[in-house]
């Protein structure tokens, strides 16, 4: 097949599939700003965050020099039950917009998980069973997470304890009950079964919690049980280094064809899937080899990005982990219950909000209703129910390639497909009712939390 023929779905075979993981710290003049003490304010040395992590992710949370990382062996032979996952032209999606531009979306859904969150839950509990330990505790938003996780540690035989943010655990039963199936124990979070839970819930009764909320509450289980550790789904270098893998075998999936994307789109909650997904393109960018577009979509009602304030902050509501350096609305900020389109996490991965403060990439922000209008035009034109995460990127994607109906330019568009959507149709009922809205935070309200934000 030659360049110029290419195929609906581009698929690598195992042997193309990348060998290592691609550490874009390496590549960055000005590297992500240290995790601090939170009571010293000085870098976390490797031993304090042991005490947290496991050792081998924690050289890798720390490594800002290597630039790549052999994926281990046991890692890859997982991978491919599911990977390389597939790069896709949205033909029909195209045609339905009547748009010169040309769409890719390299979709991350084709796993039990339902996400890409699964590339890193197996990475981590690989080193966490390497290390011996007993079981990993974690916190979930929407549930991806904590179902990739559980996939992990039933693979390994870990043990798995997951917070799951209340108003995702009401509503989303469905994704908690599979995590049980794979064996893990799911807790609403705030809960009275933590000392910092309990602290939250005095502080703020009735409220239905947000990530911050959680992840306090499993790194406490993690610190107070021997044979346990710590692990978390986005945000952290660690968590990136393993994303790589979308980003990697999306290039590879291209430059096979001789595509060159203009504009790169995706999701920002924590980071994970964004910064996995323009690793190498990025890469190419900060050594001068090409440049591209790259943009983050954020959902309006937790944009961290477009309206945070780039400052150290604490990575968890209840104040006990470590300082990053970050676009945050502050740690104590908890996204209204209508908040249906996942995305919740009050601040942004240290390498992505060192790279948006340098000019490197852009960032906007989507309300609610027209990100699911954008889901469904895609579901009923490229067959696949997306996640409302993957859904803000549909949205950039879409109005991206009507700008270039407009003015005939034939740009090439890629954005991450994160996930399916099949475990999250309370939301998608209540954009059918007429029951979602697009509560926007006021300047007041985050200048309330920010005005709380650690003295750095």
């Amino acid at each position: 097949m030659s360049k110029n023929e290419i195929p609906y779905k581009i698929y690598l075979n195992e042997n193309e599939m990348p060998a290592y993981w691609y550490n874009l710290r390496a590549d960055m003049k000005n590297k992500p700003a240290p995790l601090l003490n939170p009571g010293t304010h000085q870098p976390m040395t490797a031993e304090e965050l042991s005490g947290v992590f496991c050792e081998d992710l924690v050289k890798q949370e720390l490594d800002n020099d290597t630039r790549e990382y052999p994926i281990p062996r046991e890692i890859l032979d997982f991978y491919k039950m599911y990977r390389p996952s597939p790069l896709v032209r949205a033909y029909c999606l195209e045609k339905k917009l009547g748009t010169p531009a040309k769409i890719y979306y390299k979709f991350e859904g084709n796993n039990t998980s339902g996400s890409h969150k699964l590339n890193s839950a197996i990475a981590q509990a690989y080193y966490a069973k390497k290390q011996g330990l007993k079981g990993v505790t974690t916190e979930t938003g929407a549930g991806q997470w904590g179902t990739a996780l559980s996939m992990a540690c039933a693979y390994f035989e870990l043990d798995c304890k997951v917070y799951m943010v209340k108003v995702s655990y009401e509503q989303k039963p469905f994704r908690r009950e599979v995590m049980r199936v794979y064996g893990a124990s799911v807790t609403p979070s705030p809960s009275m079964t933590t000392q910092v839970g309990q602290k939250i819930l005095a502080e703020h009764p009735g409220t239905t919690g947000s990530l911050g909320c959680a992840i306090s509450e499993a790194v406490e289980v993690a610190v107070s049980n021997p044979g346990y550790r710590y692990v978390l789904g986005s945000v952290l270098n660690q968590v990136l280094l393993h994303q790589s893998v979308i980003g990697m075998e999306t290039k590879i999936a291209m430059d096979k064809y001789g595509i060159k994307p203009d504009i790169i789109i995706g999701c920002a909650g924590g980071g994970s899937n964004l910064g996995g997904l323009i690793a190498p393109f990025m890469g190419e960018k900060l050594r001068g080899e090409a440049d591209y577009r790259i943009i983050a979509v954020e959902p309006a009602s937790c944009p961290s990005l477009t309206r945070g304030i780039y400052a150290y902050d604490f990575c968890d509501t209840g104040m006990v982990c470590p300082l990053s350096k970050m676009y945050t609305l502050g740690s104590d900020f908890i996204p209204a219950p209508n908040h249906a389109g996942g995305l919740r996490y009050h601040g942004m991965s240290p390498i992505l909000s060192q790279l948006y403060d340098d000019g490197l990439m852009e960032a906007i922000s989507v309300p609610q209703t027209s990100v699911f209008e954008a889901a469904e035009t895609f579901a009923r034109t490229e067959g696949i129910l997306p996640a409302p995460e993957s859904s803000h990127a549909i949205r950039a994607a879409i109005d991206e390639a009507l700008k270039c109906k407009e003015t005939g330019e034939e740009k090439t568009i890629l954005f991450g497909l994160t996930g399916t959507g099949y475990f999250d149709l309370v939301a998608y009922e209540k954009y059918h009712d007429g029951k979602m809205d697009d509560y926007i935070p006021t300047d007041e309200e985050l200048t309330a939390f920010r005005a709380r934000l650690p003295k750095i």
